[in-house]
């Protein structure tokens, strides 16, 4: 038995059965006493989760990520860390890669070590195939499981992230609409949040109802700090004969590769060309000049995601699904638009 089991036979919520496992007054008494039978009955011990919700809990927090190198994922861990201690909890941290067999191996890890909860960091962490993912709803039944910027439907689940869709959507509709037509769309993520942003792209050509050349959407395959790489494809794109004046990129790394293009074809920023990241990181500032780009507000979501992890952890109903709209912030890559 689980404590959704103990919720579904008693109707009543998981965070009513928390509460009443933490002995909570906040609880009325004819529903204590529901829960207590169906317990009872059950011969209901309780588990992980249970002790998440404050039995014998160990004040610690799993976190997992599949690259910390990556400047993005880098800067999520710091912020939630950084939360999670402002809250009493410590961390455990895994790296695991981009293998599904590795992900599984650090998340049964960090089971084992009787954490309180899981943070999955990034949306890589979330499977084409569902199927893929059912580690991660096993892993829910027994601890919260806290997702950031990735979506799945499960109990236990909690999933705070950016409307990454409307985010790119908005942009190239600006874009559009300002007359650039031919805008190369660059990505190198086909995660639930780069999938996204592909789409977001992708509708607004069909909301305008402009024929999408599959040309204009380039995948970069190589390293997420090969800066020279993304300028060695739009090279030979270029080369190619290819017509762009406009880049939107899934990432700040590949905007500044876009730069480094433009310098070196002599391509005038932004009057011939227009560059738009997506992060608003540091990059942005480093790079000359400063690159205009989406930022998903990524210190935001991570308090956010916090704030719902531990008021899980507390017995507090808390939303499974918490959204954030992206914002463009203007700099020296892009007129107006």
């Amino acid at each position: 038995m689980t404590i959704y089991d103990i919720s579904k036979q008693a109707g009543v919520s998981i965070a009513t059965v928390s509460r009443v496992l933490n002995g909570s007054a906040n609880v009325k008494p004819k529903t204590r006493k529901k829960v207590l039978d169906v317990i009872e009955q059950c011969g209901y011990t309780p588990n992980a989760f249970a002790r998440g919700l404050g039995l014998n809990s160990m004040n610690t927090v799993g976190i997992l990520c599949a690259d910390c190198s990556d400047l993005y994922l880098a800067k999520a861990v710091y912020y939630i860390e950084k939360n999670l201690r402002g809250g009493g909890y410590h961390t455990v941290l895994g790296c695991t890669g981009y293998q599904l067999e590795d992900k599984k191996a650090s998340l049964a890890m960090l089971l084992d070590q009787r954490v309180d909860a899981v943070i999955m960091v990034g949306s890589n962490f979330i499977e084409a195939q569902s199927g893929d993912n059912e580690y991660i709803r096993d892993a829910a039944s027994q601890v919260p499981i806290m997702l950031l910027n990735a979506d799945l439907d499960c109990p236990g689940v909690y999933c705070t992230m950016c409307d990454d869709f409307k985010a790119t959507q908005e942009v190239t509709l600006s874009l559009l609409d300002h007359g650039i037509h031919d805008i190369l769309y660059l990505y190198n993520s086909t995660s639930y949040s780069g999938i996204k942003k592909l789409t977001g792209y992708q509708s607004a050509y069909l909301m305008k109802d402009i024929p999408i050349n599959k040309q204009f959407q380039q995948y970069f395959n190589g390293s997420h700090e090969d800066i020279d790489g993304v300028c060695k494809l739009l090279t030979e794109l270029h080369k190619k004969g290819l017509e762009f004046h406009a880049v939107l990129a899934s990432d700040d790394m590949l905007a500044t590769g876009a730069v480094k293009y433009a310098k070196l074809h002599h391509r005038s920023i932004p009057d011939d060309l227009s560059v738009i990241g997506y992060n608003n990181s540091l990059l942005t500032t480093c790079s000359d000049p400063e690159i205009t780009s989406i930022d998903n507000h990524l210190e935001t979501l991570c308090s956010q995601l916090v704030k719902t992890c531990i008021g899980t952890l507390n017995g507090e109903e808390m939303p499974q699904k918490t959204i954030f709209s992206g914002e463009l912030v203007h700099k020296a890559t892009t007129k107006l638009i």
